[in-house]
């Protein structure tokens, strides 16, 4: 087989996305592997598929406008759902808008799976996974309030709600049980 870029894109070793508006174009056999998916459940579709809840692929793509850098590169740890199966497992997502001023037009993503690394131990809400993933990056609740357009305070509310569904004493202890498998 000679090595090309199409060969190079569908034997990657993490799953690729070619993006527009929000819909799959074109993925790699990781991606259908990792996703439990056919190549006809996913070229053509959006996103939306690939999420816990719309809620969750909504506020991910405003987040994501909001988010962009100068060269429109953003990245991020977040759940994602399992087409075949629906189990819902920690994903990492990069990617880059083609046109950081329209950055949904089109892109390329990548994903790696990290349920080897990190499960879900617990039954957790949209809002909860967000703020989960956004504390195992560092962030404070200040600033995971100005990212998720929510106050400080409401952060706290849903750290104490994760600390006791995790039995945690502490928010490094929380992160901690969320990073190990």
């Amino acid at each position: 087989m000679p090595l090309d870029y199409r060969t190079a894109f569908d034997h990657a070793p993490i799953g690729l996305v070619l993006s527009a508006q929000r819909l799959i174009k074109d993925c790699n056999r990781q991606l259908l592997a990792m996703f439990g998916a056919e190549r006809e459940q996913l070229i053509g579709q959006s996103f939306e598929v690939l999420y816990p809840s719309v809620d969750e692929f909504k506020r991910t793509g405003e987040r994501i406008v909001a988010s962009l850098d100068t060269q429109g590169f953003y990245a991020d740890d977040r759940v994602m759902r399992r087409v075949g199966s629906g189990e819902l497992f920690w994903c990492h997502v990069a990617g880059r808008a083609i046109n950081p001023s329209d950055p949904h037009a089109e892109g390329i993503w990548s994903f790696e799976d990290l349920s080897a690394r990190r499960q879900l131990k617990a039954d957790l809400t949209p809002r909860e996974r967000e703020i989960a993933a956004l504390l195992i990056d560092g962030m404070t609740s200040k600033l995971i309030g100005k990212k998720l357009t929510i106050s400080p305070r409401t952060v706290d509310v849903y750290r104490a709600r994760l600390m006791k569904k995790y039995s945690a004493a502490s928010t490094p202890e929380l992160i901690h049980k969320l990073l190990i498998v």
